[in-house]
């Protein structure tokens, strides 16, 4: 598992200087406008470090993206099947939460479904993200617990329970228990976004 990490952490970073550059930013621009250093985004570009996931949103929010459409460009090329053997995996350097790209990428629906692995004891907060207007997600728990806050409103997630939320509201995912936590996010795009 860990090659294919090392993997997804070179295809980040690629496909971070693609979008940058595609919107004509340099590197002092982006980190202006994410409040991410210009040295810790041209490491990330060269492949050198894999960004948390709330370093990452930042990014995302400042070219206009979320989380689950850049990983979306990140990823192989176009097919209806995709191997488990083959779906990009990606480790959170901070938490340690393994996220699970299980959708085969490029097939045009604006469906994903990602498996995600959340240690015991972990707390990511992702802020509000105007780019993640018309994102919706579900979270489906399948082993553990999970205490989630969706804007003002808390939740707290047992194995068979389902969660949905807009991504749009800041989102906090924390594992209170002693085990991981195993489960399912369906993220669905509307049509035009």
């Amino acid at each position: 598992m860990e090659n294919a990490i090392d993997h997804l952490d070179n295809a980040i970073g690629e496909n971070l200087r693609n979008q940058r550059l595609a919107q004509g930013l340099t590197l002092d621009a982006l980190a202006e406008a994410s409040g991410v250093s210009r040295a810790m985004i041209s490491r990330i570009e060269r492949g050198e470090t894999s960004p948390t996931a709330q370093l990452l949103a930042r990014l995302c929010a400042a070219l206009g993206t979320s989380l689950s459409i850049f990983f979306a460009h990140a990823e192989k090329p176009a097919s209806p099947f995709l191997a488990r053997s083959e779906q990009p995996v990606w480790r959170d350097p901070d938490t340690g939460y393994v996220r699970r790209a299980v959708s085969p990428p490029g097939t045009g629906s604006n469906v994903d479904l990602i498996e995600v692995e959340f240690p015991p004891g972990a707390r990511v907060v992702f802020a509000p993200q105007t780019a993640n207007a018309g994102i919706t997600q579900h979270m489906w728990l399948f082993e553990g617990e999970m205490e989630m806050k969706v804007g003002e409103a808390e939740y707290r997630l047992r194995p068979g329970d389902c969660l949905f939320m807009p991504l749009m509201a800041g989102i906090t995912f924390h594992n209170p228990g002693q085990a991981p936590a195993r489960y399912a996010i369906v993220l669905e795009r509307r049509s035009g976004f």
